[in-house]
C-alpha cells in the first residue's frame, strides 16, 4: 500500500498527536509596522534586481569580450551565475512575504528551499577553492599556466563543483522527510533554515544537530583550509617577486578574492561551526540576510569596479551601443520630420 507524503506523515504522527503540520508560516519581520515592511520589501527588491543585473553584466562581458575569456574570468562569471541563483532561493520569498503578507509555505516547498540554499552555498565554497587554485597557478607557476589551466580542465572543475555540492547535500532531504511536526508551525525566519525546522520538530533531533554541525564544519573548514593553503603559497611567491610592479599586480589580482573569502566565510563559521542549538534565531536571521542579500549584492562591485579589465570591457560595450543607438535615433527623427 502506497501513501502520499501527507498521509504518511499523518500515519507516523498517530491520532494522539492531533493534526499533522502540512505548511509553515514564515514570521520574519512580522513584529514590524506594515508600512516599514513595505519599505523593506522595496529595499530588498531593488537590492535583488541590482544583484541580478550586476552579475548578469559580468557574465555578458565575459562572453562578448575576448580579453576576458581567460580561466580567471571564466570562474568569476560562474560565481556571478551562482550568486543569482543563491540570492533568488531566498530573496524572492523574502520580499513577497514583506510586500504581500503571504507567509505560508508548504512542507515540500520548505524542504526544497532548504536543500537548494545549502547546496548552492556549498557550491560557492568549493568554487572559491577552485578560484584560489587558479590564482596559485597563475602567480606561482606563470610559465605553465596556459598548459595547466586548459579550457577542458576549467569546464571539468566547474561541472565537478556543482555535482559534488548537490550530491553532498542530498543527505538532507531524507533526514528532513523523517521529521514529524505536530506542534507550532511558525518559523521565526524568512526562509526554511534547518535550525528553526529542527526546533519545531516533535522528533528527537539531537542526532540531526550533530550530523548537520559536523557536515557543515567539514564543508566550511575543509574548503577554507584548502583555500588558505593556496593563498599562503601565493603570499610566499609574492614576497620573492623581485619587481615591485609585479608584486603590486599580484596583490591587486588577489585582493578581490580575499575580500570575497572574508565575507563568505566569516559569518558562516560563526553560525555553522559552533553548535547550532546555541545560536538564537534572531542572530541566525541577521547573518542569513548578510549571506543571501548583502554578499551577492556586493559581488559585482568587488569584481568589476575594482577591476580595470572588466571596466574597460564595460566601457567598450557602452561605447559600441551608443554608436549604434544615436545614428538610429537620428534616422528615426529625420523620418518623423519628413
Amino acid at each position: 500500500m502506497f501513501l502520499s507524503w501527507q498521509d504518511e506523515l499523518k500515519f507516523r504522527m498517530g491520532p494522539e498527536n492531533g493534526t499533522a503540520v502540512t505548511e509553515f508560516i514564515l514570521e520574519a519581520f512580522s513584529e514590524l509596522d506594515r508600512r516599514l515592511q513595505l519599505l523593506l520589501s522595496l529595499v530588498f527588491l531593488l537590492t535583488y534586481l541590482t544583484t541580478v543585473v550586476g552579475n548578469t553584466i559580468i557574465i555578458f562581458l565575459v562572453c562578448v569580450d575576448h580579453h576576458l575569456q581567460t580561466p580567471m574570468y571564466f570562474f568569476i562569471s560562474n560565481l556571478a551565475f551562482l550568486e543569482i541563483w543563491f540570492t533568488s532561493s531566498t530573496s524572492i520569498r523574502l520580499f513577497v512575504i514583506l510586500g504581500s503578507g503571504r507567509r505560508t509555505i508548504s512542507l515540500s516547498s520548505c524542504f526544497a528551499q532548504s536543500y537548494f540554499y545549502f547546496a548552492l552555498g556549498c557550491t560557492e565554497f568549493v568554487l572559491l577553492v577552485v578560484m584560489s587554485f587558479d590564482r596559485y597557478v597563475a602567480i606561482c607557476q606563470p610559465l605553465r599556466y596556459a598548459v595547466i589551466m586548459k579550457p577542458q580542465l576549467c569546464i571539468h572543475l566547474i561541472v565537478a563543483t556543482w555535482i559534488i555540492s548537490f550530491t553532498l547535500f542530498s543527505y538532507r532531504l531524507p533526514l528532513l522527510n523523517k521529521l514529524t511536526f505536530c506542534g507550532s508551525n511558525k518559523i521565526n525566519h524568512f526562509f526554511c533554515d534547518y535550525s528553526p525546522l529542527f526546533k519545531l520538530s516533535c522528533s528527537d533531533t539531537s542526532l540531526l544537530w550533530k550530523i548537520d554541525s559536523l557536515f557543515s564544519s567539514f564543508v566550511i573548514l575543509g574548503s577554507l583550509c584548502l583555500t588558505l593553503v593556496f593563498y599562503m603559497c601565493i603570499l610566499f611567491c609574492i614576497l620573492h617577486i623581485p619587481a615591485a610592479s609585479g608584486r603590486n599586480k599580484a596583490v591587486t589580482t588577489c585582493s578581490s578574492h580575499l575580500t570575497t573569502l572574508a565575507i563568505a566565510y566569516g559569518s558562516c563559521i560563526a553560525l555553522n561551526v559552533c553548535p547550532s542549538e546555541d545560536v538564537s534565531l534572531g542572530t541566525n536571521r541577521i547573518v542569513a540576510l548578510l549571506n543571501t542579500v548583502l554578499y551577492p549584492f556586493l559581488n559585482p562591485f568587488i569584481y568589476s569596479l575594482r577591476n580595470k579589465a572588466v571596466m574597460l570591457a564595460l566601457n567598450k560595450v557602452i561605447a559600441h551601443a551608443m554608436t549604434k543607438f544615436f545614428p538610429l535615433l537620428c534616422c528615426i527623427s529625420r523620418q518623423q520630420r519628413s
